[in-house]
């Protein structure tokens, strides 16, 4: 068996779990279906212009994450200010709230409503609801009126089925400790924080981001492990994992022109998806493991790329679009993350992202079609003349959302005992642990399991779990945990 870490995936996990392996002196390949890096975090060119697969923030509250990304691309990471906004009923909402901003948008009979909503479930206990569903979760911090207003459209949209029906964790996961009572408090102190002092994520007014993209982090960092002899192998899709008594033998992967290659080393780091994971190993699991696979759900995506001839369209980063009557979900304005990603400094890059299943309709459309539709859309909700559309394209993004639909944590809980049986396999990153990590979080579960082939008693999965993002870990805070085997000259204590 060769002494190297065979990783399936080349995103931002299976990237980190590679440079850091390099950190610590050992070698790997990189097993990538797709002909280009990054997974969900790439940058597409397009006739010179650049555009994301979403809008992707690089902040993180661990400091070796962030010199991860200063080492790898230094003075190209920008610092950028963040401005994101709701457009409900004909009105941009600022976020963070601003109580004048939302009042001028609700009017007073919306506004008296909503703070009526959420005293009465401040002042009458019996009013909170079991929180078992996302409805459940919000309408507790938030009350009816605002959840209906500003969560329940758009939640349906990027999800496709009812808020009732969403798992609690996904609130709890990405609003965390926010409430309407602390949006109100920031909005008068402007502190950013929670009554602990923990600083609010999802209020940061500031981040860094790639001068050409998050897709040249991802490369920059693919071209120094080619270097170091940590080559990628693009194009080669994972079909079989063979194993025997606990330990994965080899991997076989498939070229575009059905050739197979088979790789073999001491320790597998995976990050493609759970369900394709589990139904990839040879022998297959027991049958209830299949059946939880089979289970598990994700959701799909595409994005509409308009290059529209103005020089400036709208001041935001993204916008979410809660406008019930348009399918459109979020808009992306590339030119203001950097300016750099658009050719033309006359023109903007606009990225209309929608949220689909692979069996919808819209999502087998041609690409004229759906141009046509992200055109008719953008221009029905005031943000653009259709004759101003120079160009566009589409790209496509399938399983680019894990779905914690109400029984996914029991099927989870399920594939995660039969995983622990393995010696010499991790999973990691947002479709490794079926969970809708950031780009740190999965970075994190990189560096975890890259560290746990040398002896690391790291737990990748509590990653990203409630109240643990600094990730407490068995004997000692996370700042110990981290530096213990690191190599001196890159010593994690001092960032």
């Amino acid at each position: 068996m060769a002494n190297i870490s065979v990783i399936i995936g080349a995103g931002p996990a299976g990237l980190t779990a590679a440079y850091e392996l390099n950190k610590l002196g050992e070698k790997s390949v990189l097993l990538e279906a797709d002909q280009q890096v990054g997974g969900i975090s790439k940058t597409v060119l397009f006739n010179g212009n650049r555009f994301d697969i979403g809008g992707h923030r690089f902040f993180s509250k661990v400091p070796y994450i962030n010199h991860v990304w200063d080492d790898i691309l230094k003075e190209d990471l920008l610092v950028r200010d963040r401005l994101s906004r709701i457009l409900y009923n004909n009105h941009y909402f600022d976020y963070p709230l601003q109580p004048i901003n939302a009042l001028r948008g609700l009017g007073m009979k919306d506004a008296l409503q909503v703070l009526l909503s959420y005293a009465r479930i401040k002042a009458f206990a019996w009013e909170k609801r079991t929180e078992e569903s996302f409805e459940d979760w919000v309408v507790n911090r938030f009350g009816y009126r605002l959840y209906e207003i500003f969560f329940k459209t758009y939640t349906e949209k990027v999800w496709g089925i009812p808020c009732n029906e969403i798992s609690a964790e996904w609130a709890s996961q990405r609003i965390k400790n926010f409430s309407l009572g602390e949006a109100i408090k920031n909005a008068f102190l402007n502190s950013g924080k929670t009554k602990d002092g923990e600083i609010i994520t999802t209020i940061i007014n500031q981040f860094k981001y790639p001068r050409l993209g998050p897709g040249m982090m991802w490369e920059h960092c693919q071209q120094s492990l080619e270097q170091n002899n940590s080559p990628t192998q693009m194009g080669e899709k994972v079909v079989r994992i063979k194993h025997k008594q606990g330990k994965v033998l080899e991997v076989v992967s498939q070229d575009t022109a059905g050739n197979r290659t088979s790789y073999s080393g001491k320790q597998y780091i995976s990050s493609m998806p759970l369900r394709e994971l589990i139904l990839s190993l040879d022998p297959l699991p027991p049958a209830s493991i299949v059946e939880a696979a089979q289970r598990l759900r994700y959701r799909d995506y595409l994005t509409v790329v308009l290059v529209v001839n103005r020089k400036q369209l709208f001041p935001d980063n993204w916008i979410y679009i809660h406008t019930p009557e348009v399918k459109l979900g979020r808009i992306q304005n590339y030119k203001n993350w950097s300016e750099d990603m658009v050719s033309d400094p006359h023109c903007t890059t606009l990225g209309l992202e929608y949220f689909l299943w692979e069996k919808d309709e819209e999502w087998n459309w041609s690409n004229e079609r759906l141009i046509d539709m992200g055109i008719r859309e953008c221009s029905e909700i005031g943000l653009i003349q259709p004759k101003e559309v120079k160009e566009a394209t589409v790209v496509r993004m399938k399983k680019a959302y894990p779905v914690y639909d109400m029984g996914y944590t029991r099927n989870l809980e399920t594939i995660k005992e039969y995983l622990a049986t393995f010696d010499n396999l991790q999973t990691v990153g947002r479709n490794g642990l079926h969970r809708y990590n950031n780009q740190d979080h999965s970075m994190l579960t990189g560096i975890y399991a890259a560290r746990n082939t040398l002896g690391g008693q790291f737990d990748v999965w509590s990653v990203n779990t409630e109240k643990s993002y600094h990730e407490q870990q068995k004997g000692g805070g996370h700042s110990a945990q981290m530096s213990r085997l690191v190599p001196k000259r890159l010593d994690i204590a001092a960032y």
